[in-house]
Parts: structure tokens; C-alpha cells; sequence
């Protein structure tokens, strides 16, 4: 199951960011091309994403007052970080409940 979490499409750019599991391992992926992007990174593409290991996620549950169910979890993203600022949200909350984790970027 992957959920959305934005999608935002325009004539400069198209950007998306979903989040799904594989196995125990959260992952949340985006995808920003176009010329907004060449502009700014100066590449058409940019990739960046993160993978919270089964440890995070257990503590994701318990933050969140949730059973282990990868579905509820999901649901719960799409729920509450669902902006274009959504990964930089996620990174956030990441970094302050110390989750194990490892975060990728490229142009």
C-alpha cells in the first residue's frame, strides 16, 4: 500500500512525495522535476527521501497512539502531512523522537 502525501503539478514543476512500506521499513520518497527545479538546483530532476527502520517505527506507533498496523500508520501520514512541506515535517519529527533512520538527496 503507498499513500500519497503531496502532489502538486503546474507548468514549472511537479513534485511528489508518498510514503509506503518495505517489509518493516517506513519510506518516504519525493520527486520535485521541471524547470523550477533546473533553476534552483540546476538539474531538471531532484530526488530525496528517507527510510525509518523497524525500530522508528515501532516508536512511531507509540508516539502516535497506534496499533502496529502499517495501513493505520500510512493513513495517519497522509492524514497530517499532507503539505508541500511535509518532508521537511517528517524529517523534523524524525530528528526530535531520535528515529533510527536514513535520509538520501539527489540532483
Amino acid at each position: 500500500m503507498e499513500v500519497t502525501l503531496f502532489h502538486e503539478e503546474r507548468e514549472d514543476i511537479r513534485i511528489d512525495i508518498v510514503a509506503y512500506f518495505e517489509q518493516d521499513t517506513l519510506v518516504i520518497d519525493g520527486y520535485d522535476i521541471g524547470k523550477t527545479v533546473k533553476d534552483y538546483w540546476g538539474d531538471s530532476d531532484y530526488e530525496y527521501g528517507m527510510r525509518i527502520y523497524p525500530e522508528g517505527v515501532q516508536k512511531l506507533y507509540a508516539h502516535f497512539s497506534l496499533a502496529p498496523d502499517p495501513s493505520q500508520l500510512l493513513a495517519l501520514l497522509a492524514d497530517r502531512f499532507s503539505g508541500n512541506r511535509c518532508f521537511s515535517q517528517l524529517e523534523s519529527l524524525v530528528d526530535q523522537l531520535k528515529l533510527p533512520h536514513e535520509s538520501y538527496k539527489w540532483t
